[in-house]
């Protein structure tokens, strides 16, 4: 790297709340290249779209898979990065090449957003923002004429399995108000038991990984989560799954 300077079901309208579109993302994170291979493989079973986790062990305490893991693995479908990276844009090139359409970086890694946002565009990525759970929202309001999407992050980075922070929610609300046109995703810690509430804040895309993946039957799980999204998405009340 550079030095540093709906499959049927993925896509549910949210009818009485806005004529915005909500999906569930599968999100892949590992740090075993065997192990994404075997992902993506469950995921093509279902999804069209997914998110790549990446993590350094620096920005983050875990490591993940590397820009030549995503390069020797055929991902049948279109994806977007997550950079939990320092000097993200010394990522986007690599990512390019492995297929992204999209790269997501961290307000908190990078020296200069409006620099990284461009470095994106120059490769002809899509490009998004993330924010840490602590991360104001306003710390990022002048940028987001800039994005494609704004992802906000409902638990602490960098594992399966983190707790989620249900606070967040508020932030998605106050994005929903300033900027309706903009994409909100939200990634982290959501399950059966919290999606519809998800959804209701106002959320675009929302990312899920351990409650996929770690799951006995990932598409059925996937399927569940989707049909809960619906109904959050047309106003109705009885978020739980049947069958």
């Amino acid at each position: 790297m550079e030095s540093c300077t709906r499959a049927p079901g993925t896509i549910v309208n949210r009818e009485q709340m806005t004529d915005r579109r909500v999906r569930v993302v599968p999100a892949l994170l590992t740090d075993n290249a065997s192990a994404l291979s075997t992902m993506a493989g469950v995921a093509a079973g279902f999804a069209t779209f997914v998110q790549v986790d990446v993590m350094d062990g620096d920005f983050v305490p875990a490591r993940s898979i590397t820009a030549d893991d995503l390069q020797s693995t055929v991902l049948p479908f279109d994806w977007e990065a997550h950079l939990m990276v320092q000097c993200p844009e010394t990522y986007f090139a690599p990512m390019k090449r492995a297929g992204a359409q999209r790269v997501i970086f961290h307000q908190e890694a990078s020296g200069d957003p409006v620099v990284s946002i461009r470095a994106a565009r120059e490769l002809g990525l899509d490009v998004g923002l993330a924010l840490n759970p602590e991360t104001p929202v306003d710390t990022v309001l002048h940028l987001l004429d800039r994005l494609d999407v704004l992802l906000l992050l409902t638990v602490t980075p960098g594992y399966y399995g983190s707790l989620f922070v249900p606070v967040v929610l508020d932030k998605v609300r106050e994005l929903r108000t300033l900027a309706p046109a903009l994409e909100i995703e939200v990634d982290g810690g959501v399950k059966e038991s919290n999606i519809g509430d998800v959804v209701r804040s106002g959320a675009d895309s929302i990312c899920v990984g351990s409650a996929i993946f770690l799951q006995p039957e990932p598409p059925l799980a996937y399927e569940r989560l989707v049909t809960l999204a619906g109904r959050a998405a047309s106003g109705r009340s009885d978020d739980r799954a049947t069958g």
